[in-house]
């Protein structure tokens, strides 16, 4: 088969490759787990070759399954992880901070003393927090031996891991970006769609880092023939969230997708009009085609699958995931256990860097079967959050939620999550979605697909879940982690 499309979906814990057929079926799939790095309390490293090497090796492993059908590739990526690399020889000169990081908190304080809140806000979108790359790169500067000169020199480049990936991939011909990446960056005006001056100013960024902001669908250069073996165009480009917002094929505004994978994040389409949130959200960019953009609300939970990691890998309670539905199916309620997985801080709509997890409730009952379901049922209550911030955001209501990402494998933590957060969850066929949304924003610019009306003739559902808690339960339940989530917090 031709009109094949190649995945490279580099995620937070493993990069992934899969080749999917034109109807969005997957043909061929590889991924590979790389360690993490945690040089100080809060600190969140990968070493970029690591990024690399994973990626390289799932390429050549779905290639060599799939034939010669490939025809075009798309990126998807950890957002607002920053590497910065010299451009003469492509190497990075520090490992890459990654979006969990905290170490630039007290940075991001200092600006919010200095009263830039709303212009940063006015300009990006975002909140200003360490989680995004602004500070981050600055950080690389200051604490690597003469890296802030070289920068002004113009000798290093700057790039989420997307762009690193497509310098790799094109021996150095290509330093770009897509428009969703460069506005998790805290540098990107959103309104103007560039690179803003007072931006770069504020956070001590020189302009001759950045790379070259594309569409989500254009052309992002050929593959150098020594990679692969072969040349093949790079022609879709997108944040992961956003990824999974096409994947998903939330092309109306008013649609929302929520992915559950070592975060989990939540995103709304907005249409052409960016809305600006009163509930601690992010403004975003949803996606932009042909010069046109489309907006998004945006909730960011920052541990979501690392509360389930943690209980397999950090306190060794479970060997492995598959234990995970049968242990929260043998115990009828959660008796008043809770967990509080703040293990790099508080995203939305809290937004607060120091606080730190904590695990509630325990009496001399509690066993491992209590706290893995406190890991599933804090991920339902933090979205249950989200969706209310976003409401209320928007003045838009929610009657489906469609949802992906590797924890939508269990069915019990989908009813969960549609009892609390009382609105239909769909599954769909393809849970694949962050890949497939990048393999669509290739295949527009190739010209496999002609629109998005197309595209989304092709999402099936696989499942749909359907809220049966009874509302005085539900509001029981939302007030006692309201508690447990307040006794974290560090303000």
């Amino acid at each position: 088969m031709t009109n094949q499309i190649l995945t490279i979906d580099q995620g937070t814990t493993s990069s992934r490759a899969i080749v999917f057929d034109s109807a969005g079926g997957i043909v061929a799939s590889s991924q590979y787990e790389f360690p993490q790095h945690y040089p100080a309390d809060g600190w969140v490293e990968h070493d970029p070759e690591d990024i690399w090497q994973t990626s390289l090796r799932a390429c050549h492993d779905v290639l060599d399954q799939s034939g010669n059908g490939v025809s075009t590739i798309g990126i998807t990526n950890q957002r607002e992880t920053t590497l910065v690399w010299d451009r003469m020889t492509g190497k990075p000169i520090h490992h890459a901070i990654v979006w969990q990081d905290r170490r630039t908190a007290d940075i991001c304080e200092q600006i919010r003393l200095q009263g830039e809140v709303d212009n940063i806000a006015d300009r990006t979108g975002l909140l200003i927090d360490a989680y995004f790359s602004a500070t981050k790169i600055a950080w690389i500067l200051d604490h690597t031996p003469g890296a802030r000169q070289r920068a002004e020199n113009g000798e290093l480049a700057f790039g989420t891991v997307d762009s690193f990936l497509i310098w790799r991939l094109t021996a150095g011909k290509v330093h770009a970006t897509d428009a969703t990446n460069a506005s998790r960056t805290l540098l990107f005006n959103i309104r103007h769609q560039c690179w803003d001056g007072e931006l770069l100013r504020i956070f001590n960024v020189p302009m001759n880092m950045l790379p070259d902001v594309l569409d989500s669908a254009d052309d992002f250069g050929m593959t150098d023939s020594e990679v692969f073996g072969l040349s093949l165009p790079i022609e879709g480009v997108v944040g992961d969230q956003q990824g999974a917002l096409v994947g998903q094929a939330c092309f109306e505004p008013g649609m929302v997708k929520s992915t559950y994978g070592t975060g989990c994040f939540m995103v709304m389409n907005t249409g052409d009009t960016p809305v600006k949130s009163s509930n601690q959200l992010l403004t975003t960019v949803g996606y932009r085609l042909k010069g046109e953009v489309t907006y998004a609300l945006e909730g960011s939970i920052f541990n979501a699958g690392t509360a389930v990691q943690w209980l397999r890998d950090g306190i060794h309670l479970i060997d492995h995931v598959r234990e995970v539905e049968e242990l929260v199916s043998s115990i009828g309620s959660n008796e008043g256990v809770y967990m509080v997985p703040a293990f790099t801080g508080l995203g939305a709509p809290h937004w607060d860097p120091h606080a730190r997890g904590a695990i509630l409730g325990i009496t001399r009952d509690t066993g491992i079967a209590h706290l893995v379901r406190a890991a599933l049922e804090a991920v339902c209550y933090q979205t249950r959050e989200l969706i209310d911030a976003m409401v209320a955001d928007s003045g838009k209501s929610m009657s489906r939620l469609r949802v992906d990402g590797g924890m939508v494998a269990n069915k019990w933590l989908l009813q969960f999550l549609a009892d609390m957060v009382n609105v239909k969850v769909e599954k769909p066929e393809v849970i694949e979605t962050t890949a497939l949304g990048a393999a669509y924003l290739a295949g527009l610019n190739h010209g496999i697909y002609q629109s998005t009306e197309e595209i989304a003739e092709l999402w099936q559902r696989a499942h749909q879940f359907t809220p049966g808690m009874d509302s005085v339960q539900r509001q029981q339940l939302a007030a006692e982690w309201e508690h447990a989530i307040n006794r974290v917090k560090s303000r």
